[in-house]
């Protein structure tokens, strides 16, 4: 059996297809995150970017959105590696720091809905999107506890 391409390749040597499917649908960077200026800390909310869609789990225009979303950060090879809110489940954070995936992943369940199934992913968990709140302040009503 051959060896997986998550387990044997560096995420730079990924080819475009093999870094996009790694993504495993949670839908938790798409979220609201707020950072403490002074502490760095961030702080999750249950807030939905205005492209993300809540049932696929899912950006609702992912070709446009660094275009359509001056905030959105897309994730390379590069900067996975420093980003400090990237969820402790994410395939391409793990894969970064030498860890397999979990068995929900698609790439390992060989289904996209496992993700939700196992209850990792925000399906059914967005309480807001970032265009019904009209204030920096409105988000902190949506503030998680802990990383969903």
């Amino acid at each position: 059996m051959e060896t997986p391409f998550w387990k044997t390749k560096a995420l730079e040597a990924m080819s475009p297809a093999e870094w996009e499917s790694l993504c495993d649908g949670c839908g938790k960077c798409c979220l609201s995150k707020l950072e403490d200026e002074d502490t760095g800390e961030i702080y999750w909310t249950s807030v939905g970017c205005r492209l993300f869609d809540a049932q696929s789990c899912r950006c609702s225009d992912y070709a446009n959105r660094l275009a359509r979303v001056p905030d959105c950060v897309g994730l390379t090879p590069q900067n996975v590696r420093t980003i400090s809110w990237l969820p402790s489940t994410c395939a391409y954070r793990l894969v970064a720091e030498g860890h397999d995936l979990y068995w929900w992943h698609r790439l390992v369940s060989g289904s996209a809905e496992t993700v939700h199934e196992a209850g990792i992913s925000m399906r059914g968990r967005v309480k807001a999107s970032e265009t019904d709140l009209a204030e920096p302040e409105d988000y902190f009503d949506y503030m998680l506890d802990y990383e969903p």
